[in-house]
């Protein structure tokens, strides 16, 4: 995933009287921003008028958030800038990243109660084994515990079913592993 979250605009009443702006706005990097005013001016410049609507518009298409099980035509553009801001999400790589893995993992329905619900606290009880598979995970908890084998002994362990047996509440994610503890 990338870096950013990007979001399409769109307008009802654009989207309904099939004008110019029906295919809502162009590509907006969400961390360019530091207010939703400037939101605002950026989409009166390409052409939208606006004139106090924020509850007419929607999320046309997003990037940068797992969107299975989101239907994002229902999500305010305007409330989920301002948790995504508030939650820090959006000026600090590490965290988005933290997001976008745990949201990978779970389900969306809840996308705003569950950005709302972690805030800013993303840090916590969330672990990412960025590139790692099982077998690393494994290797890598295995020999933290200052096991020392002589030879090559360590070749004939199964580090993956180790890794997986340790990080029986982890799961996988496109980057690699994930550890959520509640």
């Amino acid at each position: 995933m990338d870096n950013n979250i990007k979001m399409v605009i769109g307008s009802w009443g654009s989207y309904n009287k099939c004008n110019e702006r029906s295919l809502g706005s162009k590509w907006l990097a969400l961390s360019d921003y530091e207010c939703w005013d400037e939101i605002v001016e950026e989409l009166e410049e390409q052409g939208f008028e606006l004139n106090g609507i924020d509850e007419e518009l929607f999320v046309q298409d997003i990037e940068g958030i797992p969107t299975d099980g989101v239907n994002w035509d229902y999500v305010n553009p305007k409330e989920l800038f301002e948790k995504l801001l508030e939650s820090e999400i959006l000026s600090d790589d590490y965290k988005l990243e933290k997001m976008q893995a745990f949201l990978e993992c779970r389900n969306l329905d809840n996308f705003l109660e569950i950005v709302d619900n972690y805030g800013s606290n993303w840090d916590a009880n969330i672990y990412l084994y960025k590139g790692f598979d099982w077998a690393d995970l494994g290797r890598e908890y295995f020999e933290s515990c200052c096991y020392k084998l002589p030879g090559n002994i360590a070749d004939f362990i199964d580090f993956d079913a180790y890794g997986r047996y340790i990080g029986y509440d982890a799961e996988e994610y496109s980057g690699g592993i994930i550890e959520i503890y509640r």
